[in-house]
């Protein structure tokens, strides 16, 4: 039955593909690529951006000291290399000469000095990035150089510097996006696309645009996505069902990874009856992830634990696969002893522009109904879950999934009892005492055990059901090449070109 569905699917958007030609659809002109993007960016400029695609956009306008490669390695960006004294608390950053913002201006220890002064809270401004509170003091001792004093180790520092962009002295989210990569922004126009530009006088060779012009749409919508892709409305169509991009793949090219994300059930830990973890263990093993993996994601995924991806395989626990197992019986039992025998109703709150959520929260509703918990599903629109969810804290659960960090903490901070995107409200001394000694651990051993007794207690505590890495299937024409895929969400537009 789920084949015919798919065939029929990809019939349907072959139809309505040749609609599109036949009206005066063109192909994508060899100087613009069109991408499709999944959700409406909330800003573009690095302290303000809170989403994914956001950041994934960001990514192409500014530097940062350091940088990542696709397998997730730091390499050198606007810092051409660094050292760092013996006890783990002095960064010295060596920067490279010639970088130029796009507006001609020279970039240079004085914009490193305001963007991380921003970013850590120091002198008079407020903190721009949780993470960077680490930091004691930015100093430039002589021109071309940044000595960053951290307040204890953190061997992950230089991961962070890599999605910590550089931006102009005296820069404001309110001045025009100005930044020094390989892409200038140009216009976005909301509920449509984000316009930018190939950056002629970009100083890093290896990360030169091959292509004059980008263009990314926002497409909520699969059905319409895939049909802008088949009448060549559109070069590259991102996060597409798996099985769908399976079935059109024979016209189009696939590429099918994981991506270091995580999808989860989140609960609201403050809010009956979440606040049992009685409930939240019921929950946990009366949803079926296979289900879901082999329904949803057409078999293209990871089971979890908790809130980590074996894609970060120094850092995986790999010892929680039975701490709540699918067990709907024993669910029951858990539901009847926190006084809830006959169940309860609730509310799943859910992104609509993802239709992987939409149909993994309609898997749970199933699963649940078998333990007598009736759950109904909202859906609203993506500013709408920013807002109202992931800021407001204003929900009883959601499914979601954490896009992919290159650092650790950044992955387990979410849970972190003071973290203001705790957002499911979690909180246990426990935890963050072992975050904290893996944040400051001088020794990868001791960084490592301790990040993955964070991960026990996730498992134990049950703040969320841990579902799945769901793969990136992303489907691209034929003559679109150099896709690549990052451990962090990153349109690296400087990779494709047109064969």
């Amino acid at each position: 039955m789920k084949k015919i569905k798919i065939i029929a699917l990809a019939l349907a958007i072959s139809l309505v593909g040749a609609l599109f030609v036949s009206c005066g659809g063109k192909k994508a002109a060899q100087d613009v690529i069109r991408i499709s993007i999944s959700s409406e960016p909330d800003a573009f400029f690095p302290w303000k951006a809170a989403s994914s695609d956001s950041k994934a956009i960001i990514y192409n306008i500014y530097d940062s000291l350091t940088f990542f490669d696709a397998d997730g390695k730091i390499i050198p960006q606007i810092a051409k290399n660094w050292s760092v004294s013996e006890d783990g608390l002095v960064y010295t950053f060596n920067l490279e000469r010639g970088i130029k913002f796009h507006d001609g201006s020279a970039l240079t220890e004085k914009d490193v000095l305001y963007t991380y002064k921003n970013m850590a809270g120091l002198d008079g401004y407020t903190v721009k990035n949780d993470s960077m509170t680490i930091v004691s003091s930015v100093e430039s001792p002589e021109a071309g150089v940044v000595v960053i004093t951290l307040k204890s180790p953190s061997s992950e520092f230089v991961n962070l510097c890599a999605t910590c962009p550089v931006v102009k002295d005296g820069a404001t989210a309110d001045d025009p996006i100005i930044g020094s990569g390989p892409y200038k922004f140009v216009s976005y126009d909301i509920h449509n696309k984000v316009v930018l530009e190939r950056n002629d006088e970009y100083w890093n060779n290896a990360r030169k645009g091959k292509i004059k012009t980008a263009e990314l749409y926002v497409m909520t919508n699969e059905s319409a996505t895939l049909s802008a892709l088949s009448s060549n409305q559109i070069d590259v169509a991102q996060l597409i069902t798996p099985g769908t991009a399976k079935a059109m793949s024979s016209n189009f090219t696939l590429v099918n990874t994981p991506q270091n994300m995580v999808q989860i059930l989140a609960m609201n830990n403050l809010v009956k009856p979440f606040d049992d973890i009685r409930v939240r263990k019921a929950i946990s093993m009366a949803v079926n992830k296979k289900e879901i993996i082999a329904g949803v994601m057409d078999s293209s995924a990871t089971e979890l634990y908790s809130n980590f991806s074996p894609i970060m395989k120094s850092y995986y626990n790999d010892e929680l696969k039975n701490v709540n197992p699918y067990d709907p019986d024993r669910a029951k039992v858990l539901l009847a002893e926190a006084g809830y025998p006959k169940g309860f109703e609730m509310t799943i709150t859910v992104p609509s522009n993802y239709q992987a959520h939409m149909d993994t929260a309609q898997v749970i509703v199933n699963n649940l109904a078998q333990i007598g918990i009736k759950a109904k599903i909202e859906g609203i629109e993506w500013t709408t879950w920013l807002s109202r969810v992931y800021t407001q804290k204003d929900y009883e659960t959601s499914v979601i999934a954490f896009g992919g960090k290159l650092e650790p903490s950044n992955i387990l901070r979410r849970y972190y009892s003071t973290y203001k995107r705790n957002f499911v409200n979690y909180k246990n001394p426990a935890f963050d005492k072992a975050f904290d000694e893996a944040f400051s651990a001088l020794t990868q051993e001791e960084q490592t055990a301790k990040y993955k007794e964070c991960q026990k207690y996730l498992a134990e505590d049950a703040p969320a059901v841990f579902i799945c890495d769901p793969n990136n299937a992303v489907l691209t024409q034929k003559n679109v090449k150099g896709y690549v895929c990052y451990p962090v969400v990153f349109y690296d537009l400087s990779s494709y070109y047109f064969e």
